[in-house]
């Protein structure tokens, strides 16, 4: 191609057009963005989701499916089959083999956010992400009998402060007619964000879950509910009969199966013991259908932005007829004028694919912080990896081939024009 440095030929072509080409340039990039985003946000969303709780071995619940298991103890979805015993809790805690165990008790909430009784090994021993701990933004522990911490989302959106007195209902729902009024708890300290179910969460001791349902029977106040003070109810035994679920670590990754199997046929009570990691996996691969349906909105909205590249050189081409015929008078061959209008869509589709991958990697810089408060979403990439090289080149050859229609339609215009075009 002597005498025609076609890309920098392609370049002053382009410039000459600079607002069609700057709208094209733009719709790629758009699309780019977006294809690229959601990627990224569907593989950071999917282990996130599976780091949801994390370094815990076995969840420890009342016999029924795993994933049913882990939805109501972790993520606060449905209710328990059944409870389990404190007696049998306590022979499981007890274990040679389990070196903690973290129990939780469920059934209460507070305006629609549901309520954890636990310990405070709670704080300790959750962990989610990389083995983060929960954190506190303000306050501490509970050490009062009815004292109250709550999560990132519910001091947020009920506009909770420190030492502020909120009372809890029995059962779940936004309104409750049996709610514990004469038992008003104080929220002694506000979690920071951790983007999981822990920040939809109202968390107090398990004797402060007894203390509320003290003198109730069957879901119901008795006489003797009034009489049960707050004052009075320090002073008693709170050790509850029964709890949900516990949370366990074993001493030594390889005892885990041991652990699970015994549990699975413990013989006193029906117990399902499940490893996280695993029903995680399976929770997400019910959700395949999703992950798909992302994947071909982005696939579309890809063909959207190329169709863009097509329509634009396609409209310009009669335009063009004399250039192009001025070109072959010039010794431009056929080769030169296919090159050219490839040139044009491959660079078109390039600068637009650059720029839309600069564009979201410089939000992922600016949006970092508040995507991991808010959704867990920390494992986004930062920095463009193989897979956007992938998608630059991809794109910038699948342009190259669409430009070869207005290329060929273009040559056989030439062709016929020769220097006397018809307009």
């Amino acid at each position: 191609m002597n005498g025609f440095p076609v890309l920098s030929l392609a370049f002053k072509s382009i410039m000459a057009r600079r607002l069609t080409a700057l709208l094209t340039i733009i719709s790629i990039a758009t699309a780019v963005l977006l294809f690229v985003a959601v990627e990224n946000l569907r593989q950071g969303a999917r282990t996130s989701f599976e780091r949801t709780i994390t370094q815990t071995d076995l969840i420890v619940g009342a016999r029924s499916s795993s994933i049913n298991l882990v939805l109501y103890s972790v993520f606060q979805i449905g209710d328990p089959t059944n409870n389990m015993s404190w007696k049998t809790y306590e022979q499981i805690a007890g274990r040679d083999d389990v070196a903690w165990t973290v129990p939780i008790s469920l059934g209460d909430s507070h305006r629609g956010y549901r309520v954890v009784g636990t310990t405070p090994d709670y704080f300790t021993y959750y962990k989610y992400a990389d083995g983060r701990t929960l954190g506190f933004a303000q306050g501490e522990v509970f050490d009062d009998l009815f004292d109250i911490v709550i999560g990132a989302q519910v001091a947020r959106e009920l506009n909770y402060e420190m030492g502020q007195k909120i009372t809890l209902a029995h059962g779940m729902g936004v309104a409750s007619f049996s709610e514990h009024k004469d038992k008003p708890f104080q929220i002694s300290g506000i979690l920071a964000p951790t983007g999981t179910p822990v920040d939809r969460s109202v968390i107090v001791s398990l004797p402060a879950i007894e203390a509320i349902h003290e003198g109730w029977q069957n879901g119901t106040p008795t006489p003797l509910a009034k009489l049960a003070t707050p004052d009075k109810l320090r002073q008693l035994n709170l050790q509850p009969k029964e709890i949900t679920a516990a949370f366990l670590g074993a001493k030594s990754r390889a005892r885990t199966l041991r652990i699970q199997r015994d549990l699975n046929t413990y013989r006193a009570e029906p117990l399902q013991a499940v490893i996280p990691g695993v029903a995680l996996s399976q929770l997400w691969s019910m959700m395949s259908v999703v992950e798909r349906a992302m994947a071909i909105v982005s696939a579309f909205v890809i063909a959207v932005g190329l169709i863009g590249i097509l329509t634009s050189i396609l409209t310009s081409l009669n335009e063009r007829r004399r250039e192009m015929a001025i070109l072959r008078s010039v010794g431009a061959r056929p080769p030169h004028i296919v090159a050219l209008l490839v040139s044009e869509a491959a660079l078109l589709a390039f600068i637009g694919a650059c720029l839309g991958i600069g564009l979201l990697y410089g939000a992922s810089w600016l949006l970092k912080a508040p995507l991991e408060a808010r959704f867990n979403i920390s494992t986004l990439n930062l920095v463009p990896g193989w897979f956007d090289v992938k998608v630059i080149f991809g794109i910038t050859g699948i342009a190259a081939l669409l430009g070869l229609i207005p290329a060929l339609l273009a040559l056989k215009r030439s062709l016929a024009d020769g220097l006397s075009v018809r307009f």
